[in-house]
């Protein structure tokens, strides 16, 4: 599939690949960061996986909040195996191509990751705000069918706002150089490839930002100054303690996983350079998968409990086989 257009009197046209130019300046560099991302992507997979095992294989931690831990770290595992296996092969090779397919399905899934995020994030507040202000209530409002519906709603808003957003992206003609300024197909450098005005998609992007990203976001501090006010109101420190530390990991996440998008997203324009921008990019990628899982088990009491009873019996059952062997032997 090629894309034709007509350009100052000219046609150029974009064959069915793009190349993206990702970390080509690093030279030999490259080697240096394949092996740091190799090891933090591994990292990453075997954290998030760990938190699921986890709470699947325990029954103490089938409760609300962990429901929607395994679907955040579900949400971490698609969305950097979205991007670091495909960095990695570029940083090993010389022609660093991607079709124009597969960029649009690359696109699919890190915005859908992304948003769907955005969402789960502030169903997770929700759930903290009606377990410390309406504790009583808690089992009515937080119900199965509840998280289920509250799950739901995330991937619809998630997959069918940004399905629309991408599908519109590349329904425009491309045309001049193939190279993408980035090692992803993220949404601003593809825009700036368009030969044609995007001001009107410029504008979507932004609508989409502003509702489906900052409302969320909102929706989170709301809930949080909810959850502020009433654990002040508290009448003892060890009161105060246990509720906001109930809190305190999701907190964590919503700072870390907000800091680097209004970061990225907010800083002057006269700063940004596709160098800075793509180093930022990685950061995000990378940061918030890997760091979710520790986290949420270095953090919380339960998750460690667990862990720490999981291997115990791991250890213990693998004593006992020794053992029986060794009598069997005998």
């Amino acid at each position: 599939m090629t894309y034709s257009v007509s350009d100052s009197g000219e046609n150029q046209t974009i064959s069915d690949v793009f190349i993206l130019v990702g970390f080509s300046y690093l030279n030999k560099l490259q080697i240096v960061l394949f092996l740091v991302l190799l090891v933090t992507y591994l990292v990453t997979l075997m954290g998030n996986l760990l938190v699921i095992l986890l709470i699947k294989l325990n029954p103490s931690l089938r409760t609300p909040m962990y429901f929607f831990l395994v679907n955040l770290s579900f949400l971490e595992i698609c969305y950097t195996s979205s991007v670091i296996p495909q960095l990695l092969v570029h940083l090993l090779v010389d022609l660093k191509t991607i079709t124009i397919a597969g960029c649009a399905a690359q696109m699919y899934i890190i915005s859908i990751m992304g948003l769907t995020e955005c969402c789960l994030l502030a169903a997770m507040a929700y759930d903290r705000y009606i377990a410390i202000c309406h504790p009583l209530h808690y089992r009515t409002f937080m119900s199965g069918r509840a998280c289920a519906q509250l799950m739901g709603a995330s991937w619809i808003i998630g997959i069918s706002m940004e399905v629309a957003q991408t599908t519109w992206i590349f329904s425009l003609p491309f045309c001049g150089s193939n190279r993408i300024h980035h090692f992803f197909c993220d949404i601003p450098p593809v825009l700036k490839m368009a030969c044609t005005d995007i001001s009107k998609n410029m504008i979507m992007v932004l609508t989409v930002s502003v509702l489906f990203i900052m409302g969320p976001f909102l929706l989170i501090t709301l809930s949080y100054i909810c959850i502020i006010s009433t654990i002040l109101k508290l009448p003892t420190a060890e009161g105060r303690h246990k509720a906001f530390s109930t809190c305190s990991s999701h907190l964590m996440v919503v700072t870390l996983f907000y800091g680097m998008v209004l970061f990225t997203y907010l800083r002057p324009k006269s700063i940004s350079t596709p160098k800075s921008d793509q180093m930022i990019s990685l950061v995000i990628t990378v940061a918030a998968p890997v760091l979710n899982p520790i986290i949420y088990t270095l953090r919380n009491k339960e998750v460690k409990g667990t862990f720490r009873k999981t291997v115990e019996r791991s250890i213990f059952s693998h004593n006992r086989r020794k053992q029986r062997m060794k009598i069997r032997l005998t």
